[in-house]
């Protein structure tokens, strides 16, 4: 499966570093780092997950989980650890392409503008990726970062789960909406006062979600 992930990398102009455990990748990535990493849930020895949860202790760098399972739980624990995106294999290689582009335009550049946006207590600094609340900074990963700028961006609008991952997962048909709702569930944990009867993140039954205006 590498060789044949590795030759379709090439083709399309990547270079590409191969780690055939878990233990390997990290010491690969330490070395000599990466723009993107593509990381295989079951790797023999440390667990894709492990990695993950690792790499995310020191890096942003945008993270693909590739995964044969196609559980929910599977999926969840991925993203939940850091990750920016799955696929599931076995997977369409246009697709998986697709998605790397739009991660590596997502690591490139906070958005453009340079805009600062708040809601309530909420700021966003695009120019330096910072989340602050009540003045205190909110540790949160590039994909969170970007769904509360859409929907801080929206002034009030209902954005729906769709356009969500269109606009930062760069899905051209409708995804997984689990993938959207997940996420909105860890940034009610890092932005409510109670995330469980949430204020500031609101669910608009049917539609999506939006931002108290």
């Amino acid at each position: 499966f590498s060789d044949a992930l590795t030759f379709m990398l090439e083709r399309e102009g990547y270079e590409v570093a191969v780690a055939a455990d878990g233990n390997l990748a990290l010491e690969e990535f330490e070395k000599s780092g990466a723009d993107i990493l593509l990381l295989d849930l079951m790797l023999p020895g440390l667990p894709g997950t492990e990695v993950c949860r690792q790499i995310r202790t020191r890096s942003q760098v945008p993270i693909i989980m590739l995964t044969a399972k196609d559980g929910e739980v599977d999926k969840v624990v991925g993203l939940e650890l850091g990750a920016d995106d799955y696929v599931t294999k076995p997977f369409v290689a246009k697709e998986l392409m697709a998605r790397i582009r739009t991660q590596l335009r997502r690591s490139a550049q906070p958005e453009e503008g340079g805009e600062d946006l708040t809601c309530g207590p909420i700021e966003l600094h695009p120019d330096t990726a910072e989340v602050m609340r009540n003045g205190e900074q909110v540790p949160v990963s590039r994909i969170e970062f970007f769904v509360l700028a859409e929907l801080i961006g929206a002034k009030g609008r209902v954005l729906s789960r769709d356009h969500l991952l269109r606009k930062v997962w760069g899905y051209g048909n409708a995804g997984d909406g689990r993938v959207v709702d997940n996420l909105i569930y860890r940034l009610r944990n890092k932005i409510e006062d109670d995330p469980a009867n949430p204020e500031l993140l609101l669910t608009v039954r049917g539609f999506g979600y939006r931002m108290k205006a």
